[in-house]
């Protein structure tokens, strides 16, 4: 046998120039997905190893917050107690029933609450402005939380409420820095405290003031409202309660990771996300009762202002059977509560915030950055005493997320059952229209027109009632629109790839992006014809060069490239 050598090239004949385009490489931050934790993507089904139960665990842990107490507290105290009872229940079902679809998709599909808004209903350009909305969410609430536990640290040690406000913001830092791992044990090895502080001083008050219960029924707040039922306090206390109605995108921020959905974990896969999706309010609203009783009882001994001050409400109710260490207990209560919940308002606030400026900048230096974003603003707004008007920042933030939220939920249990919306979500920029008027113009005109409403151009009832405003306009408009535009502007081209009518082996098969030259798993990759073959969602949202050039191609013309397998796992 003859060995044949390797041909050689022709020195005179010159190389094909290289076309490709240079490899991305990320920050090291934006790439260490240990503390990313799939900030702007699909959460894979390899990195989904918590089971149920421990998700679910892990999700309500975050719903510790003591924002509750003080909410229900200055509910009742200004309406009275049937119309904020009223208020608290009816908030309760509406945050329930929307929340219900939404739970089930982010779980389902691995997808946070803004890649799920994407798809149902805004388009990918359309859904920056609900990141805003979920950023503000989650700051106010932080401030909220860490004024309270501010206010703790003040009544134990005299630390000075400025001081106690960035101590309060700093604490959670090294928490969120390390993503899911390290949320999920802190609120594991918490939970034992919390649940024993939060159930112990109404035990106290079972055995101490039995009678306290049947007189708060009677109770006719602190401005005269008295307890009878009104309309106009029905609507206004059900608009402050309403602002939690965002809580479910924090809800989803966990439920991304739930594993999948088989035969064997089905009951318990369902009691899961039922629990930790919609189920957080069935507890928010028993805690708003209970911190408006807890105040209650203790308003002739602290005097108003300082019982709607979680602290004070605790002392008062601990004192009977604690005495002087009642004090330290309910503090210890207080800062382990305000733990819990901002390191999940922390965590959320740096997704949304990344989510943002990564279609505005097509920029991601990774998600751990945007935390720094997140606290300073919270701790602006602390140190601004944003406690002082906690009733009115709330009702007014309050009809801007539930237009929001109802038009969510409105695509996913209207449009895609009726099949004005794709059966799937869609998140990715490849598939999406800029913005889509089905949700994003639903959101949009209800936000406007409840803002109105709220500040009085319509009339005295107009304003109690302009949350109901904003949840009916957006819960019509979105299948209303939907339907005049035939769902034209939910997918810009069909997904070849991984939608839904497309016969795919196994979902979890990675795929190469040619972008970045790492192994996704199929749901996380796109067709890309500027780049000539698959691309992960990631590097399509960054691409500042592209111009958008797959959803602007001559209807029929093929977009699809091979989208090689690498390995199935």
């Amino acid at each position: 046998m003859t060995d044949t050598a390797l041909p050689t090239a022709d020195p005179a004949v010159p190389e094909p120039p290289d076309t490709r385009l240079p490899r991305r490489s990320y920050a090291k931050l934006a790439a260490d997905e240990s503390r990313e934790d799939f900030s702007l993507r699909y959460a894979p089904h390899s990195y989904r190893r918590w089971s149920p139960t421990m998700v679910a665990s892990t999700a309500l842990g975050g719903i510790a917050y003591l924002a509750d107490f003080a909410i229900g507290a200055s509910i009742v105290f200004t309406y009275g107690f049937t119309s904020g009872l009223a208020s608290i229940l009816c908030a309760a079902t509406i945050i329930f029933l929307t929340g219900i679809p939404i739970a089930r998709a982010c779980a389902k599909y691995g997808l946070d609450m803004d890649l799920i808004t994407r798809g149902a209903g805004f388009g990918y350009f359309g859904s920056t402005l609900t990141s805003l909305i979920y950023a503000s969410f989650t700051f106010i609430f932080f401030a909220l939380e860490g004024s309270i536990m501010a206010q703790a640290m003040h009544e134990v040690v005299g630390l000075p409420l400025p001081v106690g406000y960035l101590l309060t913001t700093l604490i959670v830092i090294p928490i969120v820095f390390r993503g899911m791992g390290a949320l999920a044990k802190v609120q594991a090895w918490t939970q034992p405290v919390w649940l024993i502080g939060l159930v112990l001083p109404f035990i106290v008050l079972a055995f101490h003031a039995p009678g306290s219960f049947a007189d708060f029924t009677h109770f006719g707040g602190t401005q005269g409202a008295g307890s009878g039922f009104d309309w106009l306090g029905f609507g206004l206390g059900t608009g402050v309660a309403l602002s939690l109605i965002a809580q479910i995108g924090e809800q989803a921020d966990y439920l991304r990771f739930m594993p999948a959905k088989t035969e064997a974990n089905r009951k318990r896969w369902n009691l899961a996300v039922l629990a930790a999706g919609p189920g957080w309010v069935i507890i928010g609203a028993a805690k708003q009762l209970g911190g408006a009783l807890l105040a209650f009882v203790a308003l002739a001994a602290v005097g108003e202002t300082h019982a709607l001050e979680p602290i004070a409400p605790q002392v008062e109710a601990l004192k009977p059977w604690l005495g002087s260490v009642a004090l330290p207990v309910a503090a210890l209560f207080v800062v382990v509560s305000q733990i819990k919940i901002n390191v999940t308002n922390a965590y959320s606030g740096s997704l949304s915030w990344s989510n943002f400026f990564s279609r505005v900048t097509h920029r991601h230096p990774g998600r751990v950055w945007y935390i720094f974003l997140n606290l300073a603003i919270a701790l602006t707004l602390m140190e601004m005493n944003m406690f002082a008007a906690l009733n009115k920042l709330l009702g007014f933030y309050s009809n801007v997320g539930i237009a929001w939220i109802a038009a969510v939920a409105a695509d996913l249990v209207i449009n895609k059952r009726v099949g004005w919306s794709p059966k799937y979500i869609e998140f990715k920029r490849a598939y999406l229209y800029a913005v889509n008027p089905a949700g994003f113009g639903s959101m949009v005109v209800a936000s406007v027109v409840s803002i109105l409403a709220f500040f009085g151009l319509f009339g005295e009832y107009a304003e109690a009632f302009s949350t109901f405003i904003a949840a009916g306009l957006a819960l019509v408009l979105c299948p209303l629109i939907a339907w005049a535009t035939k769902g034209k502007y939910y997918l810009a081209r069909p997904n070849p790839v991984n939608g839904p009518d497309v016969d795919v082996a196994d979902v979890t098969a990675t795929h190469t992006c040619g972008v970045c030259e790492t192994a996704y798993e199929l749901p996380d990759i796109a067709d890309c014809p500027v780049h000539a073959g698959p691309i992960c969602s990631l590097c399509c949202s960054l691409d500042a060069e592209c111009g958008d050039a797959c959803t602007k191609r001559p209807a029929g013309e093929a977009v699809l490239m091979p989208i090689p397998t690498v390995r199935a796992r």
